[in-house]
């Protein structure tokens, strides 16, 4: 495994700074995933007010399950849990609202600066022609879609429920027409945010382990790996082997060594998804457990409440 055979070996011998360095990206991740725990609360606000505490925990779940499924779409699936049973559907409909966010602000983004690198003559990660032409053709027509889709969560709803099985569940969706436009904005600059957060992780870890590419070529590179990541289908280790064959066609022309650029790419996987995804893990073990059999004292009389009903005795 090339990334992991990088990893060891290039931290052989670092000096005191570099580990500074990654100590310092893991404490961004924390406050990345954080960003993301306040847009959710944000989008739940009406639904369920919940603490700032447990939305962090009901995030790191859902990037637990998200690990599973296709470009990380599942995280809904662990956040449900952290809500109340008859909410949780209206709670999954936020989700993707939320998700929608942060694709948008991303798309957006990495467009500009795909189109930049494109006028200033530098590597890009496929070949100039139709290879290209479908990349931007594509990032064009999906921030088009996800733009619209996101100002008109009521569109959204009815695309929601051209899926067949989901018409039954229509009451439920109606919480995206409940959001109002300052509340969008809110979420969507959350996600701007967020996105400034985990390129600067990134542009942290080049700097270290990649050296010679010069701070300008970091900086253009990082949205455009990020865009072929959210193009391409990818499922948990196969997102890691497109970033690092878009990084290592961006930056080996200008002088970066493989070693040193599938290490970047690797910490980034692992604090990013990889670290997330096993603390939320402990907290969807712990909530489900507590879900299963809650114990209450209620004048004196024990009640044991079960996900279907409660008995006492």
């Amino acid at each position: 495994n090339l990334s992991a055979f990088a990893f060891i070996t290039s931290m052989e011998g670092q000096p005191l700074w570099v580990f500074g360095g990654l100590g310092f990206v893991l404490a961004l991740m924390f406050l990345n995933w954080y960003l993301e725990a306040a847009k959710w609360k944000l989008l739940l606000s009406d639904l369920q007010p919940m603490s700032r505490r447990r939305a962090l925990a009901a995030t790191f779940a859902g990037a637990s399950i998200s690990l599973l499924t296709p470009n990380r779409t599942g995280e809904f699936v662990g956040r449900v849990f952290f809500v109340r049973p008859e909410v949780r559907i209206d709670a999954a409909a936020l989700t993707v609202l939320g998700n929608l966010a942060q694709v948008l602000a991303t798309l957006v983004l990495c467009t500009l600066a795909l189109a930049f690198r494109v006028w200033m003559r530098a590597p890009l990660p496929v070949p100039a022609g139709w290879a290209l032409s479908a990349v931007a053709f594509s990032a064009l027509l999906l921030s088009a879609v996800a733009f619209v889709l996101y100002l008109s969560p009521g569109l959204l709803r009815q695309v929601i429920e051209v899926i067949p099985y989901l018409r039954r569940y229509d009451s439920h969706f109606k919480a995206l027409d409940n959001q109002p436009r300052s509340r969008l904005a809110a979420v969507l600059g959350l996600g701007v945010l967020r996105y400034g957060v985990f390129s600067l992780q990134f542009f942290i870890l080049l700097t270290l382990f990649v050296p010679g590419i010069g701070p300008v070529h970091a900086m253009l590179a990082i949205p455009v790996v990020f865009l072929l990541t959210t193009l391409v289908p990818t499922v948990m280790l196969t997102e890691l082997g497109v970033r690092n064959s878009a990084t290592i066609a961006l930056m080996q022309p200008l002088g970066g060594a493989i070693t040193g650029i599938a290490t970047a790419t690797t910490i980034l996987w692992t604090v990013n998804v990889l670290l997330p995804a096993l603390i939320g893990s402990v907290a969807l073990a712990l909530v489900r457990s507590k879900a299963d059999v809650q114990v209450h004292l209620v004048s004196g009389t024990e009640v044991v409440v079960s996900g279907k009903g409660k008995s006492r005795h």
